[in-house]
């Protein structure tokens, strides 16, 4: 069996910073891509960013040169620094891990809420 639970979400100014952090655990063999959406109310789910098993990342246009991914391999977690906030980044985050051989896993997601 295997978990993924995200954290770090919360109430922030425009123009803050916050960090989210994603960490799968239970039977893990390998990891290879690892994500973050997000959902706002009324929207569908949007991919916001992904990274690869060797590094190779990937970003939303809407988010490019804010928001970073960065991924831990030894603690099988991947994060998001997200700077620069705009109200429109307001969303339940979720995380996303393709795990080999299972398959793909989502969390339950973390609600960042950026105030105008």
């Amino acid at each position: 069996q295997v978990t993924v639970v995200e954290s770090g979400g919360g109430l922030v100014q425009a123009g803050g910073s916050l960090r989210l952090s994603c960490a799968a655990s239970g039977n893990i063999v390998s990891i290879s891509r690892m994500a973050w959406y997000r959902q706002a109310p009324g929207k569908q789910r949007e991919s916001v960013a992904s990274i690869t098993s060797i590094g190779s990342t990937n970003y939303a246009d809407s988010v490019k040169g804010r928001f970073t991914i960065a991924r831990d391999n030894r603690k099988s977690a991947v994060y998001l620094q997200m700077n620069s906030l705009k109200p429109e980044d307001s969303a339940i985050y979720f995380c996303n891990v393709d795990l080999f051989p299972q398959g793909s896993y989502w969390g339950q997601g973390t609600q960042v809420t950026v105030s105008s």
